[in-house]
């Protein structure tokens, strides 16, 4: 059911309401760079202890993470990635590119990805799964469930 602000069924909204916070797109970073239990969440965020409580339970309740003993102390929980939490890599990737691009300083970029299979330095792109060539806002058209097909201007093709 969409919420009477947002005047489009529209899947953008539907998960903003579920990551539409920043805590959340730093621990998710955390846990894409290995990180698994509470205490270095807090360490690498300097979050506020209640923030993060708060942020990981949001983050478990929506299937994004998932809490379990550690194996090596039982008194101690991990969170890791579920299949949901890992499809939120390319997000995380397409923030790291806008932000490399648009508030990196003269030193350039923070972090450096290579793409293990070729070991080439990895520049993030959203790729067409059909034809494979780079996805561009003026490329795209959509079309509204039962409705016709509209450009990005929201008008027809």
């Amino acid at each position: 059911m969409e919420k009477q602000e947002d005047f489009r069924a529209c899947s953008v909204a539907r998960t903003l309401r579920v990551l539409g916070d920043k805590w959340l797109f730093l621990i998710l970073r955390e846990a894409f760079f290995g990180v698994k239990n509470y205490d270095d969440f807090q360490a690498k965020l300097g979050i506020a202890t209640n923030v993060l409580s708060g942020r990981l339970k949001t983050l478990v309740e929506n299937g994004v993470l998932k809490r379990e003993q550690d194996p090596a102390d039982g008194r101690k929980v991990t969170y890791r990635l579920t299949e949901k939490g890992v499809d939120l890599y390319p997000i995380v990737l397409a923030l790291m590119r806008w932000g490399d691009r648009w508030l990196a300083d003269e030193s350039g970029p923070p972090l450096i990805l290579h793409h293990k299979p070729c070991g080439e330095r990895l520049e993030p792109v959203t790729c067409c799964k059909a034809c494979g060539g780079e996805v561009l806002a003026q490329d795209i058209r959509y079309e509204e469930a039962g409705g016709k097909p509209r450009g990005p201007d929201g008008r027809g093709t």
